[in-house]
């Protein structure tokens, strides 16, 4: 089996080197490098996988550098399946919510304990919504309009994959209100999420059942894979908390982006410096391959 071992540093900063790749690539007798970015992303095929994957990716995260280790066959992938909140976007939609209604330390730190797994998912997000209830609906709009922040790399991850004939599903432990509104801008061909109840124009600090949780992820990768006739080893999947794993770890290629220290422990591929156009590196697009919105 031949593998592909690809180096990513985080776009500008320069740190995957033309030395510090030779000097890996010989150590491991690996084939000739091929630039995807200069001095950002590039890769090289390996015979085997080497017994010390995981001491070298040590060694290169201190130099700011993203190790990543897999099969040639199979590493484009035909459907991306991402969570939203600190993956698609750089916030916690409900931390958000909840700075506008004066409870955001409360909310941030159920949060934190949530997405580190310290927490039951379902429980903390009745809780986190509970805090909300009296906020104006109308909130909503402006949290989108004036906090929420696209995750560098995320257009280009997008247009690019669906450019490629890839099937495009945002699923999220958040709310409609906003992945209807990032699917949108992002181009994802379907969303799912959790729905806050409102009543009078405010919210009413509960959600509609069922809550979409870890579980759900999985479902929705189940299902939508099979409703479109392709394999879960078809599907790049990415996200950065708890909630995430199940399905990080059915998916074909699960990537843990900027994920919490118990989340990134249990995956393969992680993610620590560069941005979302990382996932296409890993799938061999070079620079010059990405479709820009």
């Amino acid at each position: 089996m031949t593998f592909i071992a690809t180096l990513i540093g985080a776009p500008g900063a320069q740190s995957a080197s033309a030395a510090l790749t030779e000097s890996l690539r010989n150590a491991w007798g690996g084939g000739d490098a091929i630039w995807l970015a200069p001095d950002e992303a590039v890769e090289f095929a390996l015979m085997a996988k080497p017994s010390n994957v995981w001491d070298v990716w040590a060694d290169l995260q201190k130099l700011g550098v993203d190790l990543v280790v897999q099969p040639l066959d199979g590493r484009r992938k035909k459907m991306l399946l991402a969570d939203m909140d600190s993956t698609m976007i750089q916030q916690e939609c409900i931390d958000e919510l909840a700075d506008e209604a004066g409870v955001g330390s409360r909310v941030a730190a159920i949060t934190a304990a949530a997405m580190n797994g310290e927490l039951d998912f379902d429980g903390a997000l009745r809780e986190r919504v509970g805090l909300l209830k009296g906020l104006p609906e109308s909130v909503i709009s402006q949290v989108l309009e004036m906090r929420i922040t696209l995750m560098p790399g995320g257009p280009a991850l997008l247009t690019t994959m669906k450019a490629n004939g890839a099937y495009a599903v945002l699923v999220s432990g958040g709310f409609t209100a906003f992945t209807s509104a990032i699917a949108a801008i992002l181009g994802f061909d379907e969303n799912r999420a959790n729905t806050l109840l409102a009543e009078g124009g405010a919210l009413t600090g509960e959600v509609g059942m069922p809550i979409l949780g870890k579980q759900a992820k999985v479902d929705a990768l189940e299902e939508i894979t099979a409703r479109l006739g392709i394999s879960e080893t078809d599907v790049l999947a990415v996200g950065d908390g708890a909630n995430d794993l199940g399905m990080l770890l059915r998916a074909g290629t699960g990537v843990a982006l900027h994920a919490k220290p118990s989340v990134a422990a249990q995956c393969d591929v992680r993610i620590n410096h560069g941005d979302l156009t990382a996932l296409l590196y890993l799938q061999g697009y070079a620079q010059h391959d990405f479709v820009l919105p």
